[in-house]
């Protein structure tokens, strides 16, 4: 099954949903920083949810519930880089909390983007997760969480994401 992101929507089977990309825009040759969403066509990875706010989504694809202690590293210099996480006090690489105190990741799903074999400042964190105003991210996408349900219901663990 495959997802297309064009022009601020996200398409799969019948359904448009309106979706926030990366305030710089969707762009081939990503960066770390740069605030771009990648383009091109990537594989899914878990559904990793808030158990303390939301429910587990019926889903074909496997989900994970997010600890306090969980982060994606953004270090471009760690072996870590771009993966998931468990962070201490005594960490000493950077990385993007994924317990926040917001909601925009109550739900989220990791796009595989630079994530095998990942390449040092080629772009890490890039997400399909929530927004409550469509703002631009960034880099990831963002739905509302009505549409990520859908979202979450029609994607298959073969699904692959098509962002143009």
């Amino acid at each position: 099954m495959k997802i297309n992101i064009k022009n601020n929507y996200l398409y799969i089977d019948e359904f448009k949903l309106k979706c926030a990309v990366g305030k710089g825009g969707i762009k081939k040759n990503k960066k770390e920083g740069d605030g771009c969403t990648p383009k091109g066509q990537f594989k899914l990875g878990y559904i990793y949810y808030r158990k303390d706010r939301v429910n587990k989504l019926e889903s074909a694809i496997p989900s994970k519930k997010i600890q306090k202690n969980y982060g994606w590293c953004d270090d471009s210099n760690d072996k870590k880089y771009n993966s998931l996480i468990k962070f201490n006090k005594n960490s000493n690489f950077k990385y993007e909390r994924l317990f926040r105190k917001d909601s925009k990741y109550n739900y989220l799903i990791p796009v595989k983007y630079n994530y095998f074999r990942p390449i040092k400042n080629m772009g890490s964190a890039i997400f399909i997760h929530l927004t409550k105003d469509y703002k631009p991210t960034k880099g990831c996408i963002a739905l509302s969480k009505k549409d990520f349900i859908i979202l979450s219901k029609l994607i298959k663990k073969n699904s692959i994401i098509e962002i143009i």
